[in-house]
């Protein structure tokens, strides 16, 4: 089954908002994100526009293990993508592990085996954003 195109992973330049909590529910079906809603900005950039997205309110999202695998960038994925045998589908999947990847993303497990799918925090911000829908605010530098 193909799918559309994969989501392209934000350029490193773009600034990604800090992560305050990651909790997985019991039942392993969500992973829950919130995020402080300010770009991690280094402190010698102080512009008008950088203070303003400090004060931004804090951000969530609840993205579902089928959505996460589904939404899975690593290489075999993207490969499969690419030749049309990809499938979507991933119904009843449930995450079986969350571990920190560096200082800047997730490695995710899943129910069917799959382990290698890294999360950069600010693709995790990007599906975040789109499973808010349009009433998220937009987070600026």
């Amino acid at each position: 089954m193909m799918t559309s195109a994969p989501q392209p992973l934000p350029a490193p330049s773009e600034p990604v908002p800090d992560i305050e909590e990651i909790r997985l529910d019991r039942d392993r079906r969500h992973l829950h994100l919130a995020f402080s809603g300010r770009p991690a900005v280094p402190a010698s950039l102080n512009a008008p526009a950088q203070r303003a997205a400090l004060s931004a309110p804090a951000l969530g999202a609840s993205l579902s293990a089928p959505a996460l695998r589904a939404a899975c960038r690593c290489a075999a994925c993207v490969a499969d993508q690419a030749r049309g045998t990809f499938s979507a589908d991933f119904a009843g999947v449930t995450l079986t592990h969350v571990a920190p990847f560096g200082a800047h993303g997730l490695n995710l497990s899943f129910s069917d085996g799959h382990a290698r799918g890294v999360y950069p925090f600010a693709y995790l911000a990007a599906l975040a954003a789109d499973a808010a829908g349009p009433d998220l605010p937009e987070v600026k530098p």
